[in-house]
C-alpha cells in the first residue's frame, strides 16, 4: 500500500520557562512525538525511523507521546511497537491515548497493553512522578472520551509545584485554565496538515462548509468526531501558546491523513525546560 504524500520531517527545538523549577531539573530535555496513525498508509517506516533516530540523538530525559498511535485498526500495533522499542530515554516514556486509540471496540485496552509491553507507561486520568513530587506528569483521558474529567486528577496536585499535562486534544486547555499547568503537550490537529497562503488551514475551510450540511449527513463525513468539529480553537493549531497563566504546545504529528501534507511538515519536538 502506498503511503500518503508527506513533507520532509522537521525538528522543532524550543525552550520553555517553568516557574519554581528546581535547580536539579534545570535544562531538563523532553521529546514529544504525536499522532503516528501507523497503518502502512499514513506514516512510512522511513519517517518513523527518522523520528526515533532524532529523538535518541537528543538524549532526552523524558519522552512524551500524545496519542493516536492507530487509525481504524489495532492490527499494525505489533509492527509499530517493534519500532518504538528503539526509543531511548533517561527517565522513561509516558503516553496518553488519542481519540482514535480509544474510539473503537477494545482499542483502548489493546493499544494500552501494546505500549506497556514495551515499557511505555500509559496514563489515563493518572499522575506519574518520574522526578518525584517536584514535577508531576499528568496524563488525561481523551477529550471526547466519556472518562474525560480533569477535576479529580488536577485537584490532587500541589499548586505551589510545577506540573506537565499530556492531553491529546488541545481544546482541553480551555477547561484546564482553572488549574496551574506549567506546560500542556497536545497533538490531534496535525498542525492543520494543509495550510494555504492567505486562506489558512484547509481543514477550517472544510469545517465551515460542513456546517451547512444536515446533521444526519454530517455524522458520516471524514475528519469529524461523531459529527463534532475536529477542534474548536483554531488559534492553537500548532506551536507554543499562552492560555491564561498556562502554556500549551501543539505538535503537528508524524502521521498524514488524506489527502496529505502541504505547508505543514511532520515534526519531532525537543523541549528544554528552564526556570
Amino acid at each position: 500500500m502506498q503511503v500518503l504524500l508527506s513533507e520532509p520531517l522537521t525538528t522543532e527545538k524550543i525552550t520553555v520557562k517553568i516557574a519554581d523549577l528546581p535547580a536539579s531539573l534545570q535544562g531538563l530535555k523532553l521529546v514529544q512525538l504525536s499522532d503516528f496513525h501507523y497503518d502502512n498508509l499514513r506514516l512510512s517506516d522511513q519517517i518513523l525511523a527518522q523520528a526515533i533516530a532524532i529523538s535518541n540523538q537528543a538524549k532526552p530525559d523524558l519522552i512524551l507521546l500524545t496519542g493516536d498511535y492507530i487509525t481504524t485498526s489495532t492490527e499494525p500495533l505489533k509492527k509499530f511497537t517493534k519500532h518504538l522499542k528503539n526509543l531511548q530515554s533517561n527517565h522513561g516514556i509516558y503516553a496518553v491515548l488519542g481519540n482514535h486509540d480509544s474510539y473503537y471496540q477494545n482499542s483502548r485496552s489493546e493499544v494500552t497493553k501494546a505500549l506497556q509491553d514495551i515499557d511505555i507507561q500509559v496514563l489515563w486520568n493518572q499522575i506519574a512522578f518520574p522526578f518525584g513530587k517536584d514535577l508531576p506528569i499528568v496524563g488525561l483521558a481523551d477529550f471526547y472520551a466519556k472518562e474525560f474529567n480533569p477535576t479529580p486528577v488536577m485537584n490532587q496536585l500541589d499548586s505551589t509545584k510545577p506540573c506537565l499535562v499530556l492531553s491529546h486534544n488541545p481544546d482541553s486547555a480551555e477547561i484546564l485554565k482553572k488549574w496551574r499547568v506549567d506546560l500542556q503537550l497536545s497533538g490531534h490537529t496535525h498542525g492543520g496538515q494543509i495550510i494555504f497562503p492567505i486562506l489558512g488551514p484547509a481543514l477550517k475551510i472544510y469545517e465551515n462548509i460542513t456546517k451547512i450540511i444536515p446533521e444526519k449527513i454530517r455524522y458520516s463525513l471524514p475528519f469529524l468526531v461523531e459529527g463534532k468539529p475536529i477542534f474548536y480553537h483554531w488559534e492553537w493549531l500548532q506551536g507554543l501558546h499562552q492560555i491564561g497563566k498556562n502554556q500549551l504546545y501543539v505538535n503537528r504529528g508524524l502521521g498524514t491523513y488524506f489527502p496529505g501534507r502541504l505547508g505543514c511538515p511532520p515534526e519531532v519536538t525537543i523541549i528544554t525546560l528552564q526556570s
